[in-house]
């Protein structure tokens, strides 16, 4: 447990936050010590259900903090067209096994941080608003934040909308907090993850690891490919596991050291992350952008994670 990465899972599962969970959980680079939710995907009552069921599903025995209902300034916006009307349509699921804590997301994540004898990463797959109240409301334990990484914005385009991808969308005030408070941030954008594509061989493939497990998560995925199917994509992107895949296996990913702002008030480009990608503002990176990736490498990480509920 020494040489494993202490992280804790901040997300609103959806699939692809709940293949994240998996692979953090199946790893033996990977110290799960919470998981944390908020609003995004579906609503906060919806992910934190999720959460549970998942965490159930694969027997990760974590304090549960159920998070932000809503944006720091903003309306809640959701993705029932992606993740259907449960936040996790699909396969069926266990019961939760495992209580939600008496502790809010922020105070979990405090507590969490505080006591660890090292510092802490938080892995953000959904909208940044428990990070960013965690910041606000705790500057003290500031240094003990390894680092952020996170599924969220793209360099290069958007997906909510042509400039914002939907995360960021969800509450900008937040993610330009985070991204401005000096924690170090690693992220994978659209850029990447738009790359890290399951095709239906690879879902053929996960299915026939044979495991209880393998048949949820290619049933998850299945569901994900028709959605992204009908809008013209080649395969499933499995956004949010990137930010996790990229701490167990860095040298499946190539990087950028970046200087990101996010826009919080354009009527046309709100929720963009804006990188200085040709150094105009003579500001330092404050970020780490994953640009690319081993494809076929992220296949087989995945694969490997699944397998391991087989043993």
């Amino acid at each position: 447990m020494e040489n494993r990465i202490p992280v804790i899972m901040d997300c609103d599962p959806g699939h692809d936050d709940a293949i994240g969970l998996l692979l953090a959980n199946a790893s033996e680079k990977i110290d799960v010590l919470a998981v944390t939710t908020c609003g995004g995907n579906q609503t906060v009552e919806k992910t934190t259900y999720n959460a549970q069921r998942v965490c159930t599903l694969l027997d990760m025995n974590v304090p549960i903090g159920k998070g932000a209902a809503r944006p720091l300034t903003e309306v809640p916006m959701n993705a029932p067209s992606v993740h259907g009307k449960s936040g996790l349509d699909g396969p069926a699921l266990p019961e939760p096994a495992y209580p939600i804590s008496d502790l809010s997301a922020i105070e979990l994540m405090a507590q969490t941080i505080r006591s660890a004898d090292r510092p802490v990463t938080i892995v953000s797959t959904g909208p940044m608003t428990n990070t960013a109240g965690f910041l606000l409301a705790h500057p003290e334990l500031k240094h003990k934040v390894a680092q952020v990484s996170m599924m969220g914005g793209g360099i290069g385009h958007g997906n909510w909308t042509p400039a914002a991808e939907f995360n960021i969308l969800a509450d900008p005030e937040a993610a330009d907090m985070v991204f401005r408070s000096g924690v170090p941030i690693l992220m994978a954008g659209l850029d990447v993850t738009e790359q890290a594509l399951i095709y239906r061989q690879d879902i053929d493939r996960i299915r026939a690891l044979g495991n209880h497990v393998a048949s949820v998560v290619a049933d998850w995925i299945e569901f994900f490919f028709e959605f992204h199917r009908q809008r013209g994509y080649a395969g499933a992107p499995l956004h949010d596991p990137v930010a996790t895949a990229a701490l167990i296996a860095p040298e499946l990913f190539q990087m950028r050291e970046l200087y990101v702002q996010i826009e919080t008030q354009g009527e046309f480009c709100r929720g963009a992350t804006v990188g200085d990608v040709n150094g105009s503002t003579g500001n330092a990176p404050n970020a780490r952008c994953i640009m690319g990736l081993d494809r076929q490498g992220f296949v087989d990480l995945l694969c490997s994670a699944v397998q391991t509920y087989g043993r």
